[in-house]
């Protein structure tokens, strides 16, 4: 069976012996076309002479208008020309000396066009020695009916023709080998690149997916191609960190609370202990245990939205009711550090997106600002429709984003300045996780700084119902 370049260099020759074919062809065709238009237009022109003739004479003596011998000076006009008068009973009334006792030949189809004031053509390959072109025109004198017939020999045309045959088909095989040899060399260099990026790519692995396929410098296909695949191994590149960072960062969450489980155990079992102590233990054990399994539990849902197993069900839910849902659960945790959680919904507004979705999503905002806003301040929740979304905003009184945070702040087991001085608890799943569910909608989660005054803004952006 052949290969792939086999079979492009077997195509390759086809359409080069296809194309070179037709364009010989083609070419001997219109050759012939104007050697034996400009025979026809010889033999009518000669024919329409002798009819004029004809008319101008008397038709009681018919007679075919030659020089006399030696009374005209040389001429090629009426070379190889013989020439013909018929009645419309196909009687020969007179002919050209050349054509001595012969005459042309005469048909009843033929006489059936002339009587209809037909030029007729016919072309007769064995009426004589040689091939016979005829022309047959009819010509009324007088209320009489003429046919003048002139015949002109083909030979020189044939020659003519069969020269030319020869001629374009040497052109073509010389067009065949040259094309050939050149679209070889260039199908050639074209395999070459192909292997030159072939042995690259083969050579990168998830130990070197830095390195990139070198550029063929043609702004081509294959051009094209090369940049295609270097795209696909920048995201490669991106995907391999990310799952890397991924594992590590989500072995290092893991691995603190187990630390911590496994020393309060060892330090329970060191020596004996009233039963206080050991209610303690249990008790700091069951908080390492929650903190693991409300983990392990955003893990799997990031895995189930990656992998898209997470059902997505769009509903037309009312905004405002579901920012009075979400802080009625939060209210208890806010009242503890006495933080007050105001609502700014003025008129009722509907978005697409899923209800549990949503209450995720917006419940992990609000929970984030009540950790980080100072005691006895305010979160605002503000739920607004403007050029067809709608928005849910939370903004806090806390210490706002850095800068250097700004751009990271969505990724997974990203950690804030202020989480990773120890001041906030939580892994870094929270944000990755509303922004991984809204993409999953459609929708948007933005963050940014007030600009009033101290403090963050969380924003979500829905399509709003028609």
């Amino acid at each position: 069976m052949l290969g792939f370049r086999q079979r492009m260099l077997l195509v390759h020759l086809v359409a080069v012996v296809v194309i070179v074919s037709c364009a010989a062809a083609a070419g001997w065709w219109l050759l012939s076309q104007s050697v034996r238009g400009q025979l026809d237009a010889a033999l009518l022109a000669l024919a329409e002479t002798e009819s004029g003739l004809l008319a101008e004479g008397d038709i009681d003596a018919v007679r075919i208008h030659e020089p006399k011998a030696g009374s005209a000076p040389p001429s090629l006009v009426r070379l190889d020309r013989l020439i013909q008068i018929i009645d419309e009973q196909g009687a020969v009334l007179a002919r050209s000396n050349n054509l001595g006792v012969a005459q042309l030949p005469v048909s009843p189809a033929m006489l059936a066009q002339l009587a209809n004031g037909q030029t007729v053509f016919q072309t007769f390959p064995h009426a004589s020695e040689e091939p016979l072109r005829i022309v047959s025109v009819p010509v009324v004198v007088q209320g009489k009916r003429f046919t003048v017939q002139v015949a002109g020999s083909l030979d020189d045309v044939n020659r003519i023709l069969q020269s030319a045959a020869l001629l374009f088909g040497g052109l073509a095989v010389a067009l065949l080998l040259g094309l050939s040899l050149a679209g070889t060399a260039l199908t050639r260099t074209l395999f070459r690149t192909v292997d030159r990026v072939t042995a690259q790519a083969r050579r990168i692995g998830d130990d070197n997916l830095s390195e990139r396929l070198a550029h063929p410098g043609s702004d081509d296909e294959l051009g094209h191609l090369v940049d295609t695949l270097n795209s696909m191994l920048e995201r490669l590149e991106r995907a391999f960190e990310l799952q890397r960072n991924f594992t590590a960062n989500a072995s290092h969450e893991i691995r603190s609370p187990l630390s911590r489980l496994r020393t309060e155990i060892e330090l329970a079992l060191r020596r004996p202990r009233d039963a206080a102590a050991y209610v303690a233990t249990l008790h700091s054990c069951l908080d390492e245990v929650e903190r693991l399994t409300s983990m392990v539990d955003e893990l799997l849902l990031l895995a189930r939205l990656d992998a898209g197993q997470e059902a997505i069900a769009v509903e037309i839910i009312p905004l405002d009711q579901l920012a009075r849902d979400c802080i009625a659960k939060l209210q208890a945790a806010a009242g503890e550090r006495g933080i007050a959680i105001e609502l700014d919904t003025p008129a009722p507004v509907l978005g697409r997106i899923g209800y549990c979705a949503a209450s995720l999503v917006l419940t992990n905002l609000i929970d984030n600002a009540i950790k980080f806003s100072p005691a006895s301040s305010t979160i605002r929740v503000a739920v607004r429709e403007y050029a067809g979304l709608a928005t849910i905003s939370v903004t806090d009184s806390g210490p706002g984003i850095a800068a250097a945070d700004l751009p990271n702040l969505f990724d997974r087991f990203y950690r804030g300045s202020a989480s990773q001085a120890g001041e906030i608890s939580g892994a870094g799943l929270g944000l990755a996780i509303s922004r991984t569910v809204m993409n999953s909608y459609g929708a948007r989660i933005d963050a940014a700084n007030r600009t009033d005054a101290q403090g963050a803004v969380f924003t979500l952006s829905f399509s709003a119902k028609d």
